[in-house]
């Protein structure tokens, strides 16, 4: 099993990693059932799964659903979904502050190259964007509020269905 984007508060949840000849890679999650995401790289499926994970919690939180403890491997050995699948471990940190979605007029050239810049980052688009005005303004905020800005962003921007995302 493998750690992915670690920090002291973070929860680790199990995550289900798949891939079958000619797809992308999948992700699903055990403990967040219809919480799937995929990649067409092995990165890109990392970082689906840490915003995938990260928008079906926010959902949950705003919905006043009770988020479960992480699951360990043996009290899922015998889950039939695990066949053919790698076990990853997938940390998200706690919610700690609301996000709000906001819109933005910018031309295409513009968002098609901020959409690079995040990518080589490793970032949304929503929390490259933070990020950057925040450095560009010099801004006291920790560098713990700008981690939770960027995964609450992250998982509030790209929200589809109730619980779910899918790339």
């Amino acid at each position: 099993m493998i750690s992915v984007q670690k920090t002291e508060s973070d929860m680790d949840y199990i995550a289900y990693l798949h891939k079958d000849r000619d797809s992308d890679f999948g992700v699903s999650f055990p403990d967040f059932p219809g919480c799937v995401t995929a990649g067409k790289t092995l990165e890109e499926a990392r970082r689906m799964a840490v915003e995938a994970l990260a928008l079906h919690i926010a959902g949950m939180i705003e919905d006043g659903d009770v988020v479960p403890d992480p699951s360990n491997l043996d009290a899922l050995r015998n889950d039939p979904n695990m066949r053919g699948a790698v076990a990853v471990l997938v940390s998200v940190e706690p919610a700690a502050e609301k996000t709000v979605r906001i819109n933005i007029t910018a031309r295409q050239s513009q968002v098609e190259a901020i959409d690079q810049l995040a990518g080589k980052a490793g970032l949304t688009r929503s929390a490259y964007m933070v990020q950057s005005s925040l450095h560009r303004l010099g801004s006291n905020i920790s560098k713990r509020e700008r981690t939770v800005s960027r995964r609450s962003s992250a998982a509030k921007g790209s929200r589809k269905g109730k619980h779910s995302s899918t790339r």
